[in-house]
């Protein structure tokens, strides 16, 4: 499967720490405007490694978050240290403005 980037960093840590669980609209918030077929292959990627850690969702139709982020390739700690430096220099207000903007446009 091909890499998928994210809409944002700071959305992807806000997601990781709000949401224990992702729904369809959570992983749409994270990567953009997806097809539900992307969406679907996505989560399935993150059930297979939930099953392999014994991980229980509480819905039917949601995944863990801590496992769909590994799954994905999503190291939250790298993401943390990239949000502290982009505050630092004043850019992350810029990089969300512009995600929005790409947004609204589709």
């Amino acid at each position: 499967m091909r890499s998928i980037q994210i809409t944002s960093v700071s959305q992807a840590v806000y997601i990781y720490y709000a949401c224990p669980e992702l729904e369809n609209s959570d992983i749409r918030a994270l990567f953009g405007n997806l097809s539900s077929a992307t969406v679907t292959r996505l989560k399935k990627r993150a059930q297979e490694l939930q099953r392999e850690q014994g991980v229980n969702t509480l819905g039917r139709y949601t995944v863990n978050t801590k496992c769909a982020y590994n799954a994905w390739g999503l190291d939250i700690a790298d993401l943390e240290s990239r949000l502290k430096k982009l505050k630092a220099l004043g850019m992350e207000e810029r990089r969300d403005n512009r995600a929005k903007e790409a947004q609204a446009a589709v």
